[in-house]
């Protein structure tokens, strides 16, 4: 026999496994810890989510998640403006600054290609990355090394040669497992990728 919650316990179980990674089990563990969190505690946490939805927003430049537009690596005056890196999601980008190897800006698409998902070229943040090549001497393609990130790869690659033909394009190297996300690579290993790096 199926357990039955309260209608306001069964609606949040039901919003917490929205959420990526989280099942059955795990939205109810979670709902019943925020039921007996003290009110000033449970105040917080729907402030906190209405804060994030409230006052971030996609930088108009790179696609990172800011609450400034241009974000603070499009802006900053130390970072190597000439050398860009894609990458897939903006937790990428504390992967790979925590390496402190990179010094250039960045390019989010907001996910890989994708045929079975219905997920084409129109779905990614790829027009702006084509209108914003002028001050770029090298790019490099720092998808994950999955069939899905080698074949967005692949297409942006001829994409971005027939838009500037003179420039530098190169591929992280293999330092990041094939099949595995690049979320998931420790410092060293994207340190010898972003070093590694090959013209594709």
């Amino acid at each position: 026999m199926a357990t039955r919650f309260a209608e306001p316990m069964s609606r949040l179980i039901e919003e917490l496994r929205k959420l990526p990674g989280i099942g059955t089990r795990t939205a109810q563990r979670l709902a019943f810890h925020i039921l007996r969190s003290s009110n000033e505690d449970a105040d917080d946490l729907a402030s906190a989510i209405r804060e994030l939805k409230a006052h971030l927003r996609l930088c108009s430049t790179c696609n990172n998640i800011t609450d400034v537009d241009p974000c603070v690596f499009c802006t900053s005056p130390s970072r190597n403006h000439a050398l860009l890196c894609v990458i897939e999601e903006p937790t990428n980008i504390s992967t790979i600054e925590k390496t402190r190897s990179f010094e250039g800006v960045y390019h989010v698409l907001h996910g890989t290609l994708s045929p079975i998902g219905g997920v084409g070229p129109e779905q990614l943040r790829i027009a702006n990355l084509l209108t914003r090549l002028d001050p770029i001497e090298e790019v490099i393609l720092a998808t994950s090394p999955t069939t899905e990130g080698e074949a967005t790869a692949g297409y942006l690659a001829h994409e971005l040669r027939r838009t500037k033909p003179t420039l530098r394009i190169t591929r992280i190297a293999t330092g990041v497992p094939a099949g595995s996300d690049i979320e998931y690579a420790d410092e060293v290993t994207i340190t010898r990728a972003i070093e590694g790096r090959r013209d594709f």
